[in-house]
């Protein structure tokens, strides 16, 4: 038997009710908010990912699924999504348009690297991206716009982590302070560490590795090496979501995992997922649109683990992926023609109906409606049908009336619809 590859994994029909409403939701949301939908292909230029996320990440490093095609060429498989969309801005000049872009995009990425609760290496996530403001506003905006989300989708053990980056302007000095401070405890750090301190001394300040996280608990932090412009933008960022209602702790040691973050860099983090405790963040990459090639244009963004966010919302939505509305249990040949006149009609109407065209009894025909999760069961034999009425049963009262056959559909509409 052929079996799912190491790290994959199907979402099945019970799953994907919740799925979709956590996609529903968030679409919504942010649709109100002034974003539009944008798809991407799966697959990029390796060199996409390498330029954006950095060379000596562990995502370019180790992680991800790339590969030559027929001419050579070195393809990736997308690991993340802000890439990809800053590649869409820039090569369909929509900068053009409007330099101004509110982007959401929802979909598979890919990463080879150790499968864990939460998180696989075909995953999926819920990315919203603003291009071309500066404003600290927006920033507390974005933010507000997440932290709404988690409300409509009733996740309340969640809090939000923010920190400054800084710029390139004050980025030189906190970099300076802390290969000193890294270089005294080197001994204490893991092999990948013991290399990141040269090349990119802020990725040890984001390893996992416990030993790495405790050489590092006295390590100087960015937000006291911020600019005055810096400092300032941290401010208001801080003030405008006072000013929302939205609850945050500063978490001086929080520096995501990509190389392009600039300023303002957020998560969302709760505690029913164990150690992998983030299930969505995001931030300020100022400079990444031209470093592509794109025009000198801001820009933030997020990206939600809709896997992650998933297993968290089932906790609350044991139902989520819901039932039907009426199943019918048709007896007898003519009622099973019937049967099938009258599901596609109410199905037309959106009602969601089910029927069972074998020749089960009425009690496995029963048990089939609980399987469907059904409200209502109208039952109708072809003894039914002759006599001109049939029998529809509230499934959570277990309370019985009769429909007249005649006029049925327009008659299960009308109880249904209202009930």
């Amino acid at each position: 038997m052929i079996q799912l590859i190491r790290g994959f994994k199907d979402i099945l029909p019970g799953e994907t009710g919740l799925w979709q409403k956590i996609e529903k939701t968030a679409a919504s949301l942010f649709e109100d908010f002034g974003f539009c939908e944008i798809r991407l292909p799966i697959l990029e230029h390796t060199e996409l990912f390498s330029r954006s996320i950095g060379k000596d990440t562990d995502i370019v490093e180790k992680e991800m699924y790339t590969f030559a095609d027929r001419k050579g060429d070195f393809i990736t498989m997308r690991p993340e999504a802000t890439a990809s969309i800053v590649r869409a801005y820039i090569q369909h000049r929509m900068y053009a348009v409007d330099p101004v872009q509110k982007l959401y995009t929802i979909g598979p990425m890919f990463r080879r690297e150790r499968p864990q609760k939460g998180r696989y290496r075909q995953f999926y996530q819920i990315n919203a991206e603003v291009i071309g403001v500066d404003s600290p506003l927006v920033d507390a905006q974005l933010i507000f716009m997440l932290a709404e989300l988690f409300k409509r989708l009733s996740v309340s053990d969640v809090s939000v982590h923010l920190n400054s980056l800084g710029c390139p302007k004050c980025r030189p000095d906190f970099t300076r302070a802390l290969q000193r401070f890294l270089s005294k405890v080197t001994t204490q750090l893991c092999a990948d560490c013991q290399k990141r301190k040269e090349k990119n001394p802020l990725r040890v300040l984001d390893c996992k590795v416990l030993a790495c996280r405790e050489a590092v608990a006295d390590a100087p932090a960015m937000i006291d090496h911020l600019c005055g412009e810096c400092e300032a933008h941290f401010t208001t960022v801080k003030n405008s979501l006072n000013n929302l209602s939205v609850q945050f702790e500063i978490d001086r040691r929080l520096v995501r995992g990509l190389d392009y973050y600039t300023r303002t860099t957020f998560e969302i983090q709760t505690g029913l997922l164990g150690a992998q405790s983030a299930v969505a963040g995001g931030g300020r990459y100022d400079g990444l649109i031209e470093s592509l090639g794109g025009p000198a244009q801001p820009a933030i963004g997020f990206a939600i683990g809709l896997d992650r966010l998933a297993e968290i919302v089932a906790v609350n939505n044991k139902d989520a992926a819901g039932g039907i509305d009426l199943f019918i249990a048709a007896l007898g040949e003519k009622a099973k023609t019937a049967a099938l006149e009258w599901s596609c009609a109410l199905s037309l109407c959106g009602i969601k109906t089910e029927t069972d065209f074998s020749n089960k009894g009425l009690k496995g025909l029963m048990k089939r409606a609980d399987r469907h999760g059904a409200g209502w069961v109208l039952i109708a034999g072809d003894k039914e049908l002759d006599e001109g009425a049939a029998v529809l049963r509230d499934m959570s009262t277990k309370e019985q009336l009769s429909v007249k056959i005649e006029g049925i559909v327009e008659n299960l509409k009308s109880k249904l619809t209202a009930s």
